[in-house]
């Protein structure tokens, strides 16, 4: 994706708002809004907004699993099995 022809200054969020939530909606390229030629915000649809944010969620997943391994916070997937079914016998 090229950023770059995604750049806008807030002058044309202003005159083309209509226009930009139908393209944003479309496309799925996120739309960067630029204030006295600083970029400020991202704007994207709303789809791509919830892929971003279960993206986000899986790699904090990852990211806690690979830190509980390297903490040695494992067990056998073995050991756990045997003990769940041995839990399930006792009831």
């Amino acid at each position: 994706m090229k950023l770059s022809s995604q750049i806008k200054p807030i002058s044309y969020l202003k005159a083309h708002a209509a226009e930009i939530v139908r393209t944003l909606s479309g496309t799925g390229e996120p739309l960067i809004i630029t204030q006295n030629g600083e970029a400020k915000v991202v704007m994207q649809g709303i789809e791509s907004y919830e892929q971003t944010q279960e993206t986000m969620a899986l790699l904090k997943i990852l990211a806690l699993g690979t830190r509980q391994i390297e903490e040695g916070k494992v067990q056998p997937a073995g050991d756990v099995v045997q003990r769940l079914r041995d839990r399930s016998k006792s009831r």
